[in-house]
């Protein structure tokens, strides 16, 4: 069982930056891939970056590339998501999720095995 908690969110304008934090408790942290995910508001949850067990290499979507960095401190046990030239598509509930795979970055949330609660960020123009 792993149990995660987001952290970070929040109200930024348009071109501003969000640092997201992910804090892991329970079983080994760096056995597991992370993932960053998002919703909008009647939307699909979609996938945002992801990032293997010992911090190399790193996926992310088209919409976000150049733009967010994934990273992790597995002494910390913890998952960043660094969100630069915010944009209001970028207003979501932005969630983080370990995926237990010994192969591959997967994109798809119902891969994933554990949640945190998410966290609300919100881009004004």
């Amino acid at each position: 069982q792993v149990q995660l908690v987001e952290s970070g969110g929040g109200l930024v304008q348009a071109g501003g930056s969000l640092r997201l934090s992910c804090a892991a408790t329970g079983r080994t942290f760096n056995d597991y891939n992370m993932g960053w995910f998002r919703q909008a508001p009647g939307k699909e949850r979609e996938f945002v970056a992801a990032i293997r067990r010992g911090g190399t290499p790193t996926y992310y979507a088209d919409s976000v590339k150049g733009r967010f960095t994934i990273s992790r401190d597995n002494a910390k046990n913890t998952v960043y998501l660094q969100m630069n030239s915010l944009k209001r598509e970028d207003t979501a509930v932005y969630y983080c999720a370990a995926d237990w795979n010994l192969v591959r970055l997967r994109t798809t949330p119902g891969e994933y095995d554990y949640w945190g609660q998410g966290t609300q960020v919100t881009v004004s123009s």
